[in-house]
Parts: C-alpha cells; structure tokens; sequence
C-alpha cells in the first residue's frame, strides 16, 4: 500500500530526523542519457512514468524519497525499529532482525548496480550499508539485552536522536495486516516480519521499500504486457525485471538534482 510523500500525517513525520537533499537542479533535463531498457519495457516504463507525471502531486519538489536520504548521507541509510509488540525480543531475535533488514533492503540498491559492478546511470555507490542504530518500544523489559549496541527510545515511540539520526523506520506492530510505505519507512506485521526471516524474500517489506523509493501501486491498471511483478501486490514475491526498471527510470528522472 503506497503512503505517498506524507500521507500518514505529521504523527508519521515525528518519526524521522530529516536530511536536507543537496542543491536542486532540474531532474527532467538529464533524464535521456544512458537509459538502455530491455526494448520490450520501453512502453509499459513510459506508461508508468506518465502515470507517476500525471498522478503525483510533488513529484519533483519532494525532497525525502529514499534516493534523497541515501544521497544525503554518502552512501547509507540509517534505520530505526519500532517494536509495537510485547513479545520479548531477545539478542539473537535483535540480530535476526536487523540481518533480515539489511538483507532485504539490499536487494532494491543491487537493482542499481549493473553486471560489471558499476552502478547504472551514474548512479554513485555499488553498496549501501544499512545501519540499525535504535530500537523504539513501550516497554523496556520487551528488549532481552543489555548492551548497547543501539540506542533504545521508551514510552516515546515516536521520539528520535539527532546525534544518531535515522533515515527510515521499520515498524514492526502486533496483529498489523497488509503493509504501508513510504518515505519515512515501512510498516508491517510483527508476527510476518519474524515469521519469515529465513526467507529469501520478505514479499510485503521488499513491496513497501519500493515504496520509499517513489515507486507507484498498481491496484486498478496494468502497463502493457506486464502482469507479475512486486509493486503489483501480490502478483510476485521477488523483484522482477520489470520493478528494477522502474526503480532505474525513477533514478534516472531525479538523478539531475545531485548535479549527475
């Protein structure tokens, strides 16, 4: 479920220590160059991206899509959990989950990398460390650890640190069902999140980090010869071709404001 720019309100926002982007410079102006898409996506890409032109309200003056954030900070992206659950969390489940995390996240950033190792259209960083550096809960005694590997925010879970910011919440809540997205993180079900962490690939969370990147929901229209792929929910488990494309052409439409 896409949660556009700051659709869930400012009690959302509260979540996130914002990162000023760089300077603006002009993002459909250096959208044409090296752009190679396989020749049967080129339509369903522009149908897409006449879609997203026609139906976003800010597209290009938005400032927060995750490019924005990994941009901002030189490569990485920082991540808080927010546990809404009073199911104890124990060190290991703790390194579980932020492998699991790491892990999924990863996929969308090697979507920018091409076969040779260099990134796709000028794209900077052929890896995007993902850094857990705070856990939010109501209660402290749910977290079954005593070091501190992370910072741990109580009875606030909408507080925040500045010396440590971060980027992105996973919001992780007891009974939730569906998911949303956006950016300011992603937000799923506690018991499918720990459900499938040996999974190659967590459906729901890998749906809404598209999300975060500014990519669309296709509830009620399909792009010319496509009828499987992640951001159509429940059509696919993985990314496809087709959502890697997506996230390209997103990049190569705002790639101008980093002066690239």
């Amino acid at each position: 479920m896409r949660t556009r720019l700051a659709r869930l309100g400012t009690a959302l926002a509260a979540l996130v220590a914002f990162v000023a982007a760089p300077a603006v410079t002009a993002g459909p102006a250096h959208a044409a160059a090296q752009w190679n898409p396989p020749a049967h996506l080129v339509q369903p890409l522009n149908e897409v991206w006449n879609h997203v032109e026609s139906t976003y309200p800010d597209l290009y003056g938005f400032r927060n899509y995750g490019w924005d954030q990994v941009m901002a900070n030189r490569g990485s992206v920082n991540y808080c959990v927010r546990w809404e659950s009073d199911a104890p969390v124990s060190a290991a489940l703790r390194d579980q989950i932020h492998a699991a995390l790491k892990k999924q996240f990863g996929k969308w950033t090697a979507a920018m990398v091409e076969a040779d190792g260099t990134g796709h259209n000028a794209w900077p960083y052929t890896h995007v460390p993902v850094n857990v550096v705070g856990w939010a809960v109501k209660n402290r005694s749910t977290l079954q650890w005593t070091d501190n590997s992370v910072d741990i925010y109580t009875g606030n879970l909408d507080g925040g640190g500045a010396a440590r910011h971060y980027d992105q919440s996973l919001w992780l809540t007891k009974g939730f069902q569906g998911g949303a997205g956006g950016d300011w993180g992603q937000w799923v079900g506690q018991e499918y999140f720990t459900s499938a962490l040996g999974q190659e690939g967590i459906q729901v969370y890998l749906h809404e980090v598209g999300h975060t990147f500014g990519l669309d929901d296709f509830y009620d229209w399909t792009p010319t010869g496509q009828c499987c792929f992640l951001m159509k929910a429940g059509s696919a488990a993985q990314i496809t071709e087709f959502d890697k494309w997506m996230l390209r052409d997103f990049w190569r439409h705002l790639k101008g404001r980093y002066g690239l």
